[in-house]
């Protein structure tokens, strides 16, 4: 596999602090300059266009990020896909659906991020959901597992990641678990996949939703969730902005609110945009230097082998790593330890940044990183 070296691409994030190592793009990646370069844009259009501006961002700027989205996930049309500021705003949406009177049939997995987690916790403790949740581990068997729990019963709504954010599983083969859906809304959250693995959405664009954005691999920062929606599902969310009303079908024959049938059906109201001029300055760079996802998880795949094959002379080891080399997983590798705190402390100390949840420290591969950066961190790690 080729090491790629696109260091100078990021000067403006890598200089800010030359002596720090940041190994948690999983968390948020660096941005590269071109980013920049958006968020300039988006500033001198405001001030250029002032009231027009979002004439602009709504006929030019909204729809080419609309495009780049389905570009990388083949998706047959981009008016499938809906921006929004957060996950959580959409998870929100989702859940607004169901009919009310009962609680929502959801099943779920084990480890699911904390937008969708915690709101369905708190909906729970009011019976407002009831949540079978299914083990990822042990994480071979998993898509059969869950596949089965999905067929065994009837669910309103199957909401389950594509990369899992507690461990770097990765979910190869939905094919099961669609077929086993039968009439429930079912969701993907590909935050952890998107723009980090290559992803071909186009065999279950027609019948599951799929949630990512730019704050991660995508490397553009806040502001720029989308979420793909098949036609035909969701078709009128409770949770419904302003926004929402354009190019909605015009005579709603008895009376009630009127929906698109596209993806804006799900859109909110006024919100920042310059997360998706970065977000498209992102997308144009990697276009124009010709550099595909799959390079993307190539050039990290050949960094953490570099890492791992040095593992066994210092204190993490590969036998410590939640998902095995041979699984598949994402482009941060996890390690069990009963000290993940305190060993992400000491990193911390010497300057390289990790994060960890519960025992589990990660450390998150870029495409700002080299060959030299994954030995620099490692004799660092020598000296804990």
């Amino acid at each position: 596999m080729t090491i790629l070296d696109l260091k100078r691409q990021f000067s403006q994030f890598l200089s800010s602090d030359p002596a720090r190592l940041h190994f948690a793009a999983h968390s948020h990646s660096c941005w590269p300059d071109a980013s920049r370069d958006g968020q300039l844009l988006a500033w001198d259009q405001a001030a250029k266009l002032i009231d027009g501006k979002w004439e602009h961002v709504l006929g030019s700027v909204y729809p080419a990020a609309q495009a780049h989205v389905a570009r990388q996930l083949s998706l047959p049309d981009p008016d499938s896909v809906v921006f929004a500021p957060n996950t959580h705003e959409l998870v929100k949406r989702i859940l607004s659906c169901f009919p009310v009177g009962r609680p929502i049939r959801l099943l779920t997995s084990d480890s699911e991020f904390h937008s969708f987690a915690r709101q369905v916790a708190r909906m729970e403790e009011d019976g407002l959901v009831d949540v079978t949740r299914i083990p990822t581990v042990p994480f071979d068997s998993f898509a059969t597992r869950f596949a089965e729990a999905a067929k065994a019963s009837a669910y309103d709504l199957i909401f389950v990641s594509q990369v899992f954010f507690n461990s770097g599983f990765a979910v190869e083969d939905f094919s099961g678990i669609v077929a086993a859906a039968g009439e429930a809304m079912l969701v993907v959250d590909g935050y952890h996949a998107f723009m980090a693995k290559p992803v071909d959405w186009s065999k279950l664009a027609s019948r599951a939703f799929y949630i990512a954005g730019g704050y991660k691999y995508a490397m553009a920062g806040e502001g720029a969730v989308f979420m793909h929606c098949p036609p035909g599902w969701g078709e009128r969310p409770r949770d419904t902005g302003w926004y929402a009303a354009f190019g909605a079908l015009s005579a709603a024959q008895d009376s009630r609110t009127a929906y698109t049938d596209t993806g804006w059906r799900f859109m909110g109201s006024t919100f920042d945009p310059s997360g998706l001029y970065r977000f498209n300055a992102v997308q144009d760079w990697l276009q124009r230097e010709g550099i595909t996802v799959a390079d993307i998880h190539a050039h990290v795949r050949a960094l953490q082998d570099r890492f791992t094959a040095a593992l066994p002379a210092g204190p993490l080891k590969a036998a410590q790593l939640v998902v095995p080399q041979d699984q598949p997983r994402g482009n941060f590798l996890t390690f069990e330890l009963e000290n993940a705190a305190t060993v992400q402390m000491q990193l911390a100390k010497a300057k390289v940044v990790t994060d960890y949840r519960g025992t589990r420290l990660r450390i998150g591969f870029g495409l700002y990183h080299t060959a030299e950066d994954v030995d620099a961190l490692l004799a660092r790690i020598q000296t804990l």
